[in-house]
């Protein structure tokens, strides 16, 4: 299979990040992690941050930035991201106000182009990042996301699917990575299971997506990074855990 990098949302080992900054890029380049997807800058400057990824031939991928934390300083917030160098910035969720159908979803569309074209600027690309929520339908049965993305068209909001999320609102992750060829550049690599109904995150390999056709798939339709994400980790440790996913998405990648 081809090689991609692989880069690992920060958001996954957070407390880490905050109490050493420092020593967890480091631990993170030496499991052989090519970039970070930032979420935060965890009390450091840009150029802290910067610093610490360049001694550890870290690439600072992308980053997930709140909505509103653009709204409020929008070319504040893009030139920092622009500085250390993310060629992404993904929307990590919207509110309940913000989504599909709610009273804020056009003025949050209006908002959406703006971000992105104050993004071209810098020469990064605008995504929007999914949970399970998106996958309701509107009255003529269109999921939620696929809306959004049809009222955002390519170009000026593209993807950044979840494997975990797509599979939990009920869409099988292969079909709809294909559906969005070309137009999702990072994938989030996250796996899961259901135990008493809830979703228990997992690394990859532990759970029920199929991490191997995800990768393939995502090769195929035009995918330049992978980002490994597991936000809790109920049975094991969070850097053993990111350890771990990257060790089965590499032996994935090699056969």
């Amino acid at each position: 299979m081809k090689q991609i990098p692989v880069a690992v949302q920060v958001y996954s080992v957070r407390h880490e990040a905050e109490a050493d900054f420092a020593g967890t890029m480091k631990k993170l380049a030496q499991m052989g992690y090519d970039g970070v997807e930032l979420a935060g800058l965890y009390g450091k400057t840009a150029e802290e941050i910067k610093k610490v990824l360049d001694e550890n031939s870290l690439t600072a991928v992308s980053a997930h930035v709140p909505i509103e934390e653009l709204e409020k300083d929008m070319e504040g917030t893009l030139d920092t991201y622009a500085s250390l160098g993310c060629k992404w910035i993904a929307i990590p969720w919207l509110r309940e106000d913000r989504r599909y159908g709610a009273e804020k979803y056009e003025e949050t569309l209006q908002l959406i182009g703006k971000i992105s074209e104050s993004c071209k600027k810098r020469g990064i690309q605008l995504l929007y990042h999914n949970h399970d929520f998106e996958f309701k339908k509107t009255p003529e049965g269109v999921y939620h996301l696929d809306q959004l993305y049809l009222d955002a068209p390519a170009g000026v909001l593209d993807a950044e699917l979840d494997m975990c999320w797509v599979t939990v609102g009920g869409a099988e992750p292969c079909e709809y990575l294909k559906k969005y060829a070309g137009r999702c550049p990072l994938v989030h690599m996250k796996d899961f299971r259901r135990e008493d109904e809830k979703v228990i995150l997992l690394p990859l390999g532990d759970g029920v997506v199929d991490i191997k056709a995800v990768a393939k798939t995502g090769i195929e339709g035009g995918a330049q990074w992978f980002v490994i994400e597991q936000d809790d980790h109920h049975y094991g440790k969070p850097m053993d855990d990111m350890e771990k996913g990257l060790r089965f998405l590499k032996k994935c990648l090699e056969d």
